[in-house]
């Protein structure tokens, strides 16, 4: 006679977790903070309780179709929590620091050195934006811009005649915003345009949009820098209210509103902006996968000119690089994970999404310490930015930055609810 299967009655916790009412999935319409909460820690009794019966029967009745069901029914209960439970402040992420930037070409490297050993600093690369996505699971970059709204301003490098290379760059010769380190210095670049960068960034997010949201880094670049042999260098246009505006606008022309974070998307109707954040919280993964959302990195007047006024950002695209107890504070930037540890842990636990870096100058890829990365990754910021997802084989130390068991994110260990699960947290693209 046919032994029987056990009555399956672990699907009442599967029942209870899939059919509790759908919550606050209208973008502005999510229900009172208790009545989610309540919500969450049902489906993470549900899925604790999923995981304790399929251990015991893996236990009891071995592998095969039904361990493979049984494994496929606590996925979808952990996806169910991560779509409704899991905010974004509630992740750990990679990022990469001047993620457009290739190191100056030899010769022009070698001249620099010789003029200043400083320069050592720039000696990074990194891949395509959308290879850093796709192989090092990157979820944040920064671009540095440049206005030009009449086009050409960058378009003649002289110092390449150095390297007796073409000193002209036609593909900088149209208006809009352009993406490089120093101008006529350290130029090398992945992307030579916003538009080209973002262009990029949304092919890649099209392909795969269970992705987990991107935070598109945006330091605005005015400083005019030293011509020592009066070599032309070109003399950048101050940013200001209007290339902000610009920015904003060159922004929108590549995402549709639906494909973008906001501040609008954030802030909760009579609320300001960051009482929104330290209230009602971020969007929940289901409603922020495949979508991208940029902050600024500039501080002190970029910051004031790019509010022009308005502390709520209303219809603006960036989140600012906030201060913390002012109307705009969402978003901040810590950058020294062991001076600021404590404070970014209290940012981080307040609702704050926090950048932080875990190397500079590549000074910690050349000595191999690893002690700012560690506390950046303890820190619990949101986005530790690196130059370094992969080691440089030349500096022979090893260093590099991953996500512990979480690549390309980990359920963050200061502020991530108990049913999060890292498996859960990046839906797969179809195929």
């Amino acid at each position: 006679m046919r032994t029987l299967r056990p009555a399956p009655w672990w699907l009442v916790p599967l029942l209870f977790a899939l059919l509790l009412p759908a919550g606050a999935a209208a973008r502005g319409a999510a229900p009172p903070a208790s009545a989610t909460e309540r919500a969450c820690r049902n489906l993470e009794r549900a899925l604790g309780l999923l995981e304790w019966t399929s251990a015991l029967e893996r236990g009891r009745f071995g592998g095969g179709w039904w361990q493979a069901w049984r494994e496929h029914v606590v996925r979808a209960a952990a996806l169910r929590f991560a779509d409704r439970c899991v905010r974004l402040d509630h992740l750990q992420v990679l990022g990469s620091h001047n993620s457009y930037h290739l190191q100056p070409i030899p010769r022009i490297f070698e001249i620099l050195l010789i003029f200043d050993p400083a320069f050592i600093a720039w000696e990074y690369s990194h891949l395509r934006l959308d290879q850093q996505f796709e192989l090092q699971g990157i979820r944040q970059i920064e671009l540095d811009v440049f206005a030009d709204p009449s086009g050409g301003r960058f378009a003649n490098r002289p110092i390449l005649a150095a390297a007796r290379l073409p000193t002209h760059e036609p593909a900088l010769e149209p208006p809009g915003m352009k993406v490089l380190h120093v101008q006529d210095v350290d130029f090398e670049t992945t992307c030579l345009t916003l538009i080209d960068c973002l262009v990029t960034v949304k092919e890649w997010s099209d392909a795969h949009p269970g992705h987990l949201p991107i935070l598109i880094l945006i330091e605005a670049k005015d400083e005019v820098i030293p011509d020592p042999f009066e070599l032309g260098f070109a003399i950048p246009l101050p940013f200001g209210v209007e290339e902000f505006r610009d920015l904003d606008a060159e922004i929108r022309s590549v995402f549709p509103p639906g494909q973008l974070i906001t501040p609008d998307d954030v802030r909760a109707r009579g609320r300001g902006l960051e009482a929104s954040v330290l209230t009602r919280g971020w969007p929940a993964l289901g409603e922020a996968r495949g979508r991208v959302l940029f902050a600024l990195d500039n501080g002190g007047g970029y910051r004031l000119d790019y509010l022009d006024g308005d502390p709520d950002l209303v219809g603006r695209v960036l989140f600012t690089n906030g201060v913390p107890g002012e109307g705009d504070a969402a978003f901040v930037k810590r950058n020294d994970p062991i001076g600021s540890f404590d404070e970014i842990r209290d940012l981080v636990r307040a609702g704050y999404l926090v950048r932080t870096r875990a190397d500079a100058d590549t000074l910690q890829a050349r000595s191999g310490d690893t002690a700012q990365r560690d506390a950046a990754l303890a820190s619990g910021a949101q986005f530790v930015s690196t130059d370094y997802p992969v080691p440089n084989p030349a500096f022979g130390t090893g260093y590099f930055v991953e996500i512990p068991d979480g690549m390309p994110a980990r359920c963050n260990p200061v502020t991530a609810p108990p049913g999060c699960r890292e498996s859960a947290l990046e839906r797969g693209s179809p195929p």
